[in-house]
């Protein structure tokens, strides 16, 4: 399968998106700190333990802290980080990758020097994995709903096409009385 690689452009510090992603393919997930001398970035998910996807400090990643789940998958874009860009690029991306990433940032100015960074996401993306890696499954759902529909149209019909056909049969069985009367006695004049 080719893989796809999303750019997002940045609008905003602090800003917040949802990125849509299909599995398999590799995912950029931008954050762009400004023009500032970087110590410390942080990649975490809040629901994860230990939270960390990627720390990056003392000019290297430390796999030291960081979820079993995102060992060689991730790296960041830039690890010179020219420009304050320290966007995660996020490999062969899998249903298990979906969830709210948040970036944080160390400058020089920061008082601890091996501490984990303290400060206030400067950027939150929701990433939605869309399918799943056995296929389609969004698309097998919707057959599923569609078969469903039709099955329950199907179902719907026959109740009327029987309940008309009993109602027929119904009627079609009463013979009126008064022309079987008319034959008796028209039986009895011959």
């Amino acid at each position: 399968m080719e893989k796809f690689v999303f750019l997002l452009v940045l609008l905003s510090p602090a800003a917040s998106d949802v990125v849509r992603v299909k599995p398999g393919d590799d995912v950029i997930l931008p954050c762009q700190a400004g023009n500032v001398s970087i110590r410390g970035v942080e990649w975490t998910r809040t629901d994860l333990e230990p939270e960390y996807v990627l720390l990056y400090r003392d000019g290297r990643s430390d796999p030291t802290l960081q979820h079993r789940s995102f060992k060689d998958q991730v790296q960041l874009l830039d690890r010179e980080l020219k420009d304050g860009n320290v966007s995660l690029i996020l490999k062969n991306v899998s249903r298990n990758n979906a969830g709210t990433y948040e970036c944080r940032v160390a400058t020089e100015g920061s008082r601890r020097k091996r501490a984990i960074i303290k400060t206030k996401p400067i950027r939150i993306i929701q990433l939605e994995v869309l399918g799943s890696n056995s296929g389609d499954v969004e698309e097998g759902n919707y057959r599923l709903y569609y078969g469903l529909g039709a099955a329950f149209v199907l179902v719907c019909l026959a109740a009327v096409g029987l309940a008309v056909g009993w109602k027929y049969k119904r009627n079609a069985d009463k013979k009126p009385e008064q022309p079987a009367a008319d034959e008796a006695v028209n039986d009895q004049l011959l």
